[in-house]
C-alpha cells in the first residue's frame, strides 16, 4: 500500500520548493542595499540648518550614489525595522546601514566641514565598490 501525501504536503512542497529557486536567483546574490539614514524630529534647529545647508546638494554626491538618503521621524526609528547598535537620542543621527543594519553613525550635526569629513570616514566601513 503506498501512501500518498496529503494536498497540504503538497502545496507546501511546491511552495517551499518554488522560494528555494526564487532566492536562490540565477547566478550571484542581491547586492547589499545600503542607505545612509537621515532621523530627523520635528522643530530640530541642527536638522534644518543641516536640511539648509546639506540636503539640496547630498542627492547630486560620490557619497549619495554610494549610500543614498533615507529620511525618518525619531519617534518611527522602532517600527522602521532597523537593527541598531544603540537607541537614537539625538537629532540628527545619520546610520550607515547596510541591509537595515547600522555599521555606524553620526550623532548630531557638526558642521558642512565635519559632516563630509565624519560621512568619508563612515563611508570607509563598506566594502569597496
Amino acid at each position: 500500500m503506498s501512501h500518498r501525501p496529503s494536498r497540504r504536503t503538497l502545496l507546501r512542497n511546491t511552495l517551499s520548493g518554488a522560494f528555494v529557486l526564487a532566492s536562490a536567483g540565477p547566478g550571484a546574490a542581491a547586492p547589499a542595499r545600503v542607505a545612509l539614514v537621515y532621523v530627523r524630529e520635528a522643530g530640530c534647529p541642527y536638522c534644518r540648518e543641516w536640511d539648509a545647508k546639506i540636503g539640496p546638494i547630498y542627492g547630486k554626491t560620490a557619497e549619495a550614489r554610494r549610500a543614498p538618503i533615507r529620511e525618518i521621524d525619531k519617534r518611527d526609528v522602532p517600527a522602521s525595522g532597523l537593527t541598531l547598535a544603540r537607541p537614537v537620542r539625538y537629532t540628527p543621527t545619520f546610520l550607515l546601514t547596510r541591509d537595515d543594519i547600522e555599521l555606524g553613525r553620526i550623532e548630531g550635526y557638526p558642521g558642512e566641514d565635519f559632516f563630509w569629513a565624519r560621512l568619508d570616514r563612515l563611508l570607509e566601513l563598506l566594502p569597496p565598490e
